[in-house]
């Protein structure tokens, strides 16, 4: 078998098998303004394709843009509620009152965002991080001469998990390692943080905050075994940890342990009487327990612990005083939440909450005989737990693969408003760029291939290593052909288990201009990824629409598969970073039940080119195929490129590339 991505677009009756696409297809960070004449934008910022991108009167559209001289300046400097610079990256939307036009910028190291050439003028500046509540301030520009400098103080989300604590019996030097693995954890720098963890554990093995903090870090990648096995050692090295406990209870909740959850964050409130969150969380556990007097009890302790953050316990409350059959009390419950939290991820679970319950008083007022059936509230009254709607993700249906694309959505900053076209028109003129501008690259590419049980655990292993190339050609526009080449090695009677994945990096083609029409795309929110603030696209191939990304080749025959996915869209060039993937449906005609694949990206530098590209880094595939499971994971360093004028795209495609890092004759043609 074969698999194969392919990016021909209008072409419904033929998947080319040959038009396996490995382009990254991201678009270089030289700016198409670097061309003589071209009165194109640069991308040195924001979201706009503008002769200025920075620029809040542009709008990105070319035949919209205003043209003017002046020059006034503002600098937006985030803080926390605390005053302190704020730890991780922010993105900062700025509106012109007078022009009802918005620009966005992310802010530098110095947690400040800078824009330039503004008009005299009111503008609104709203800030969002992850982990916090989005801000809001007003910048009063009165010339053009004078920088205005305006501060927003973030307030810390709640629900978000202290990593600060710290650990007095640490060494100076394990202190120092831990205090950086934190600092990249905040940043959502998972790599780092977990080298640094690392480094810190032989300096100090047998620290309950390592073993928590290592814990979060599986938390975070959504390891919930792991995380739980850390967090159980961190409980049981410091018995009186609280947030330890809490933490611990609240990955129990999401594997659905609700016994093991309500020890754990009895514990936990036991330690810390004032943790209004393991409060919260163990009114959770007792409502999923059906104990509605004891989940009332700890909702109210929440709200009195929390004081202002409290107010989230509102919505436990609610539920359990409705379970209780105290209706009213439930809905001025609810009512309070949605009050002190209109903008909560909770709140519409909580206004369909209201809705059901003041029905079903209306009914009770009314003594009506109305059939129960036909009262949208039901006799026992449930919404989504508040331990699920801040992680917003739950387990995968099995353990040998990531969580579902629809199980697993990524933490978003809360009342975020996306620019949605915005995001999806940069990311295609990113990808449309890309597929302009490089005719071929080429690369060293490893394999490792392993088989796996159902817990995922590999029962066996091995490596492969080949010269891999790919070769770029549109022919016309909406058509976009992309081949994909490796050594004479990569046969299915080569390849472990026999079966060949290519094209892996293709998926990146759903935003192309000429294939998104294909899809239907939604933007999530703000996320963060690696410390870099990105916008999180949904995408899912569309009903209506022929499949031209991915099938598979069995003998002759192929097999389209429907995917849908998530993309992480850097929130200030528009580079896509990850893509995550997966089948909408099994196709038990050829044993294929599960897919699930994960493909990095990041920036390439080549020097003779001076340029840089954004292209794979790795692409991770989780297969159940033929009643055997797989994982491959296929990285590639040492890029080459080689690029060529439109004439000669078509011939060089069609001919065999042969760049293998092997050939002394060839691997002259490729630019390092």
């Amino acid at each position: 078998m074969t698999r194969h991505r392919h990016s021909s677009e209008h072409l419904p009756n033929q998947i080319l098998s040959a038009v396996l696409v490995a382009a990254c297809v991201l678009t270089p960070v030289i700016s198409v303004a670097q061309r003589s004449g071209s009165g194109s934008s640069g991308q040195s910022g924001g979201f706009q394709t503008t002769s200025n991108p920075r620029d809040p009167m542009y709008t990105g559209d070319p035949t919209q843009n205003i043209q003017r001289e002046q020059n006034a300046s503002l600098v937006v400097r985030v803080v926390s509620d605390d005053k302190e610079r704020l730890d991780r990256q922010a993105v900062v939307k700025l509106t012109s009152e007078a022009h009802q036009s918005t620009t966005w910028q992310t802010t530098s190291r110095r947690s400040e965002a800078d824009f330039i050439d503004l008009t005299v003028g009111k503008y609104d500046v709203e800030v969002s991080a992850v982990g916090y509540f989005t801000g809001h301030g007003v910048a009063d520009i009165k010339d053009l001469v004078n920088t205005v400098t305006v501060e927003v103080a973030l307030q810390r989300d709640p629900s978000a998990v202290d990593l600060d604590a710290p650990d007095a019996l640490m060494s100076p030097k394990a202190t120092k390692e831990m205090k950086q693995a934190v600092k990249a954890l905040k940043s959502g720098n998972l790599k780092e943080g977990e080298k640094r963890l690392e480094a810190t554990e032989t300096l100090a093995p047998s620290s309950a905050q390592l073993q928590f903090l290592f814990g979060y870090l599986y938390f975070q990648k959504k390891d919930f075994e792991k995380a739980q096995t850390y967090l159980a050692k961190a409980a049981a090295l410091n018995p009186h940890y609280s947030q330890a406990a809490t933490l611990l209870g609240r990955v129990q909740l999401l594997r659905n342990q609700y016994t093991e959850a309500v020890q754990s964050l009895e514990k936990a409130v036991e330690s810390d009487s004032d943790n209004w969150m393991a409060h919260n969380l163990l009114a959770d556990a007792y409502l999923e327990q059906h104990e509605y007097e004891k989940a009332r009890q700890q909702a109210q302790l929440a709200i009195d612990k929390g004081r202002r953050d409290g107010a989230a316990a509102q919505l436990v409350l609610g539920e359990a005083l409705a379970n209780l059959g105290k209706v009213p009390e439930g809905i001025a419950a609810l009512r309070a939440f949605i009050e002190a939290q209109p903008k909560s991820a909770a709140t519409p679970q909580a206004q369909s909450l209201l809705k059901q319950l003041e029905q079903r008083q209306a009914i009770a007022k009314a003594g009506s005989t109305v059939a129960a059936s036909e009262v949208t509230a039901s006799e026992t009254l449930t919404f989504t737990p508040m331990h699920d709607l801040d992680l917003a993700s739950k387990l995968p249906d099995t353990a040998w693969q990531p969580p579902g694309i629809d199980r697993a959505t990524p933490p978003v900053a809360s009342g975020v408003a996306c620019p949605v076209d915005r995001v999806i028109e940069g990311a295609g003129q990113r990808v449309e760029q890309f597929v302009s501008d490089v005719a071929k690259f080429a690369a060293i590419e490893d394999l490792l291939h392993e088989r796996l049980d159902e817990m995922g655990n590999p029962t066996s292993r091995e490596t492969r290593k080949f010269d891999y190339a790919a070769a770029i050609t549109q022919t016309k526009p909406g058509v976009v052909l992309v081949d994909e080449y490796r050594t004479e090695h990569y046969g299915m009677d080569n390849l472990p288990d026999q079966f060949a994945d290519r094209g892996f990096a293709a998926l990146a083609l759903v935003f192309h201009p000429a294939m998104r029409g294909d899809f239907e795309m939604s933007c999530e929110g703000l996320g963060d990824w690696h410390g870099q603030a990105t916008w999180l696209v949904r995408f899912r191939q569309r009903d209506d629409r022929i499949n031209h990304i991915q099938g598979y080749l069995v003998g002759t025959a192929t097999y389209p598969v429907n995917l849908k996915g998530r993309a992480w869209i850097t929130a200030d060039k528009y580079q896509i970073m990850r893509i995550e993937s997966e089948m909408i449906s099994p196709l038990p005609e050829i044993q294929l039940l599960a897919e699930h694949q994960i493909t990095e990206y990041g920036p390439v530098p080549f020097r003779k080119k001076n340029t840089e590209l954004w292209l794979p880094k790795s692409a991770e595939v989780y297969m159940h195929f033929r009643g055997h499971r797989y994982y491959r994971k296929h990285s590639f360093e040492k890029y080459m490129l080689f690029s060529v004028d439109e004439t000669q795209k078509d011939k060089e495609a069609k001919s065999n590339p042969g760049p293998g890092s092997t050939t002394p004759k060839k691997r002259r043609w490729w630019q390092v």
